[in-house]
């Protein structure tokens, strides 16, 4: 009888032993196993869930518009796919075409300044480009009745105290497909998708046809792979 109870209490020893290296024993002990099992759980600490790993966002964004034939075929594609963008208008598109704008704001698309004839700032023109810009938000606050807080500088010439005198911050991108000297659709979703990261800035123009039909085969594309469209004001607040 000694001898099977030895045997019965070495049986049982070794079989918490290997529990324990499995990390099962709070099932069966009704105690803490491992700090992966809590995790799984969503106990991470302070830091949260090490496990839990955040959404990969982008954002997609437009220059140059609106225009009368193309923004709005855009409007409709991101509309059906739930998605919404920036835009970063010109000044004299918004004021010859407000409807398209004011349907951007309506459907919570973000409205950026692109100046108002598409100037780029050099040492000689500095008046000239704050001027473009102020008027530029001011046709769109009279189309939306908001405040346009980010530009998009025409070849992304900036000068950065325009951020203080105005209080307009500038968006640059991540990735620029050339879409406007291509009419390959897919060539110039290809060339995205390819390239494309985590909080990456797409850089697009909703003035051709080839660039709207690229720019919803890559929201087709990356949502599949399990990215979400966001605006950039919030890919800057995270």
């Amino acid at each position: 009888m000694k001898d099977h109870s030895k045997k019965r209490n070495f049986l049982v020893m070794a079989i918490v032993y290997v529990m324990i290296l499995l990390g099962i024993t709070e099932s069966v002990f009704g105690g803490e196993s491992s700090q992966t099992s809590r995790m799984q759980q969503g106990d991470g600490g302070e830091g949260g869930d090490p496990y839990h790993e955040l959404p990969k966002r982008v954002a997609l964004t437009f220059d140059d518009g609106p225009h009368p034939d193309y923004t709005g075929k855009l409007l409709d594609g991101l509309k059906e796919r739930k998605v919404r963008a920036t835009f970063f208008v010109m000044g004299k598109q918004a004021e010859e075409y407000p409807q398209l704008v004011k349907r951007m704001a309506s459907e919570g698309h973000l409205i950026g300044n692109h100046t108002y004839s598409h100037l780029q700032l050099k040492k000689s023109n500095r008046e000239e480009f704050k001027e473009e810009l102020k008027k530029t938000s001011n046709i769109v606050r009279n189309i939306t009745g908001e405040e346009l807080q980010y530009v998009r500088p025409p070849y992304g010439t900036w000068d950065k105290s325009f951020e203080t005198e105005l209080n307009m911050f500038p968006i640059l991108w991540d990735i620029d497909p050339l879409d406007w000297c291509k009419s390959d659709a897919s060539c110039i979703a290809r060339n995205v998708i390819s390239k494309v990261g985590k909080d990456n800035i797409i850089l697009m123009h909703d003035q051709y046809d080839s660039s709207i039909e690229a720019a919803l085969l890559i929201v087709d594309e990356l949502t599949k792979q399990g990215y979400e469209f966001v605006t950039v004001d919030e890919l800057l607040e995270e």
